[in-house]
C-alpha cells in the first residue's frame, strides 16, 4: 500500500483514512480485528449520528445485521472487551440471529463517540470482505435475444466442441440473460427492503425521465473477454448499446450506481458501469475437472 495514498473509507458522509496495519493469518475469521488506537476519534464531532444524554451518562445506537455481530464480539469476546475497556463504555449486542440495535453507553460523551466511530470502521472493513448476496441488473431475456443466444451457443459448440474446456455447461441460462449494474451485500430483510425502496425512488427521480416511461431498445452484438490474456479467460460477454445511438442506457446505469453507492448499499468499483451481458463463464462449469 502507498502510504502517501492510503485507502479511504466513507461512513455517514465523512471520509476516514485506513491506517496501514500488519496483517497476521488467523485460523478463524472471528479473530481478525480492525480498530483505531485508543483515544483516537475521542474528540471528533458526531454530526453523522446521535448521542443521547441519559440519567446515567450518554448512549448511542446503530443498526447492525446479525451476521456481523461475531466480528464485534471477536474470539472469546476479546474484541468487544477491548473496545469497552479502551473507550470506557458498555456495548450491548442482541443475541445471535436476532436482528436489533447495538447500544453503546458510557459516562463520557467522548467515549461513546469513540466507541461508535471505531465500531463503524470495524464493521465497514468486514462488510467489504463479505461475498455479494444480490445484484442490480436489467433483464435481457426477451424471446428474440434468447433465440439469437441459443443460435450462438449451437454455433460455438459445433465449431469448438473439440477445444479444451469448451462444454455446454459454460453458457448462461437464456432465461437469465441480463446486464449487471452492480453487486450488493444485503445481510438481512431490512437491508433488502432498503434496496427495494431506493430502487423505487430512483424510478421516480430519474429513471422515468431518462427512459421517457418506455422500454429501452438495445442491440446485443459482438463478444469480448474480461482480461488481457485470452489464454486465461474466465468470462465471455456480449456487448450492448442503444439502438438509437444515444447514451441513455449508460446514463441510467451510472446514475443507479451513484445513488446506491451514496446510500452505502453498494461499493463503487469503477468510474463508469461497463455494460455487458455474460454469455459464458467458467463458474457455470458443472464438471470442475
Amino acid at each position: 500500500m502507498d502510504v502517501l495514498r492510503p485507502p479511504l473509507i466513507r461512513i455517514g458522509g465523512r471520509v476516514y483514512r485506513k491506517n496501514l496495519i500488519q496483517e497476521q493469518p488467523f485460523p478463524h475469521e472471528e479473530e481478525e480485528e480492525f480498530c483505531a488506537g485508543p483515544g483516537e476519534c475521542a474528540d471528533e464531532p458526531c454530526d453523522a449520528f446521535v448521542v443521547e444524554e441519559t440519567e446515567r451518562g450518554f448512549q448511542s445506537w446503530l443498526e447492525v445485521p446479525s451476521p456481523l455481530y461475531k466480528y464485534i464480539i471477536g474470539k472469546k469476546g476479546e474484541t468487544k472487551k477491548r473496545l469497552e475497556t479502551e473507550t470506557r463504555t458498555s456495548i450491548s449486542i442482541p443475541k445471535p440471529g436476532v436482528e436489533g440495535e447495538i447500544v453503546i453507553t458510557g459516562q463520557q460523551r467522548s467515549g461513546v463517540i469513540s466507541a461508535r466511530t471505531r465500531l463503524e470502521v470495524l464493521l465497514d472493513s468486514f462488510r467489504r470482505r463479505q461475498p455479494f448476496t444480490h445484484f442490480l441488473s436489467l433483464p435481457l431475456n426477451q424471446p428474440a435475444i434468447q433465440q439469437s443466444f441459443l443460435h450462438f451457443k449451437e454455433e460455438v459448440l459445433h465449431k469448438c466442441s473439440k477445444d479444451h474446456g469448451v462444454s455446454s455447461s459454460l453458457f448462461q441460462n437464456p432465461a437469465k440473460l441480463h446486464l449487471t449494474i452492480g453487486t450488493l451485500v444485503l445481510l438481512n430483510e431490512q437491508e433488502i427492503q432498503r434496496a427495494c425502496d431506493l430502487l423505487q425512488q430512483c424510478k421516480e427521480d430519474f429513471v422515468d425521465q431518462i427512459t421517457g416511461g418506455q422500454p429501452l431498445t438495445v442491440e446485443v452484438a459482438g463478444v469480448e473477454y474480461m482480461n488481457d490474456d485470452p489464454a486465461m479467460t474466465d468470462v465471455l460477454y456480449a456487448k450492448v448499446h442503444m439502438k438509437d445511438g444515444s447514451d441513455r442506457l449508460q446514463m441510467l446505469a451510472d446514475q443507479l450506481v451513484e445513488r446506491f453507492v451514496a446510500s452505502g448499499l453498494m461499493l463503487k468499483e469503477w468510474d463508469r458501469v461497463k455494460l455487458h451481458a455474460t454469455v459464458m463463464n467458467t463458474l457455470f462449469r458443472k464438471d470442475p475437472s
